[in-house]
């Protein structure tokens, strides 16, 4: 097939083996002939390039990340004029079989819905993100305003032209129907995250790393990525301060985001000696830091009314580090962690019940163990790349 795929997030394929660009070089290598249009990730990269044998049009956008909600609005709204002017620019022809599109953003059903109408191609939507309600859940717009409408017009318009959609879990697809009743269900099926199992480093590289930061004889229990709204991490802050006579636990946050700077001041104010913050790492490294630590923490604003399922399991599962989850009681990520049985969680903002959870890992470090092996285990048979580009493909077949 002639596939085009139209990515928000899209690291440099030979930097970063990421959800998409994975999922890129499954089609890639099983033959389709495959273009991505992406933002660039440097001021040297416009325009048509080749990575790791795939065409990448490289596309100059306002910033999309680090700012504020209203210049990254009118960024997102910007992408369809400026994708499609990069396309004609390189001469791309439009002759598509497949345009597959993930949310975020829904504001790309622009270029998606004018691709389809002049290739007559079938348009996939990776449904990852369900906006604007979570923009509603957290505050950052209102359900009467005409933002909102606006928003939520165009992702019925997204809904309507897929011709299939992929949702993270059951819980996705019920919500999808419940607040789409007008759209076909036939449309829509599973499409768990996914990601390929990195090698491990080696015993030597994690105790270097433990010694040099002082973690020798400590439960080290890591989060890493988007610090933001979505995360809510001042619940970490209550567990850590709730945690404070335990010293021999230590709470490591790597990352950046809009609120990393409200968190540093949140720790400083309340003193908190147990939580570290860290900038992020590139991916090899940082998969070496999660290696390291003894348990992996996901958390999630209890505002949620979405079923969110955090990506950030993948790295837990790959490096077999079993999870502690702190979550809104919307979302069915609890239901799949006890299924699997890969960690324990609590509803967020429950800061004494989570602190109960998190004392039953430490205090069980044969269970710790097994929950990692079992994570491991079903992202290396359920979870590959390949299995999610099986998946979509006969989807749309």
């Amino acid at each position: 097939m002639k596939v085009i795929f139209l990515a928000l997030a899209f690291p440099k394929m030979d930097k970063s083996k990421y959800l998409y660009t994975q999922l890129v070089s499954q089609f890639h290598e099983n033959g389709h002939d495959i273009t991505v249009v992406a933002p660039m990730y440097d001021d040297s990269t416009s325009g048509l390039q080749i990575e790791e044998g795939v065409k990448v049009i490289r596309v100059s956008t306002m910033k999309l990340f680090g700012v504020g909600s209203i210049k990254k609005g009118i960024a997102n709204v910007m992408l369809p004029y400026q994708y499609k002017k990069a396309i004609k620019e390189n001469n791309i022809g439009l002759d598509f079989d497949l345009i597959i599109t993930p949310t975020p953003p829904i504001t790309l059903y622009g270029v998606a819905a004018w691709l389809k109408r002049k290739s007559n191609a079938k348009l996939y939507l990776i449904l990852r993100d369900i906006f604007p309600q979570n923009a509603v859940d957290l505050g950052m717009l209102k359900k009467t305003g005409l933002i909102h409408y606006y928003f939520r017009h165009k992702e019925k318009k997204l809904y309507a032209k897929s011709d299939a959609i992929g949702c993270m879990s059951q819980g996705n697809i019920d919500f999808v129907k419940n607040h789409n009743p007008e759209l076909s269900t036939e449309k829509l099926h599973m499409l768990p995250n996914w990601g390929d199992i990195m090698p491990a480093a080696s015993e030597m590289e994690v105790k270097q790393i433990r010694t040099k930061e002082g973690f020798d004889g400590k439960i080290v229990i890591i989060f890493g990525g988007n610090i933001g709204l979505p995360q809510k991490l001042e619940n970490i802050v209550d567990l850590a301060i709730a945690c404070n006579n335990e010293k021999n636990i230590v709470f490591l946050i790597m990352g950046s985001g809009n609120e990393r700077q409200n968190l540093e001041n949140l720790v400083k104010q309340k003193k908190v000696r147990n939580l570290i913050i860290k900038d992020g790492l590139p991916q090899n490294e940082y998969m070496k830091w999660v290696q390291m630590a003894d348990i992996g923490l996901i958390s999630l604003s209890e505002k949620f009314t979405i079923p969110n399922i955090p990506s950030k399991a993948l790295s837990y599962y790959n490096t077999k580090t079993p999870i502690l989850a702190s979550i809104d009681t919307n979302t069915d990520f609890g239901q799949i962690m006890d299924d699997l049985e890969t960690g324990v969680w609590a509803p967020a903002g429950k800061t004494s019940v989570l602190k109960d959870k998190l004392m039953y890992l430490i205090n069980n470090p044969k269970l710790r163990k097994k929950m990692g092996e079992n994570g491991f285990n079903y992202m290396q048979k359920h979870l590959s790349g390949h299995q999610a580009y099986v998946t979509i493909v006969n989807n749309i077949n």
